[in-house]
């Protein structure tokens, strides 16, 4: 599975941070979560970060995607 990219995050006044992908909005997270993520976010792969907090990561269809007989090698 390729790597997460295209995320972007801001930082705003108030605690508030927005995180985008390619551009558009994705999610909105404020107090203790912004906080927890702006924390998490220093420490790993910013990438894989954001994609997990919004939502964005192993939708659950890889496995289905990988039997489907278009991607069978």
């Amino acid at each position: 599975m390729p790597r997460p990219h295209g995320f972007t995050y801001e930082q705003h006044t108030g605690g508030t941070v927005r995180i985008s992908h390619h551009g558009r909005p994705a999610t909105t997270l404020n107090g203790p979560r912004a906080a927890r993520f702006l924390a998490e976010v220093g420490t790993s792969d910013p990438q894989l970060v954001m994609a997990r907090w919004t939502g964005n990561y192993k939708r659950g269809n890889e496995r289905t995607a990988r039997d489907h007989p278009r991607n069978r090698r």
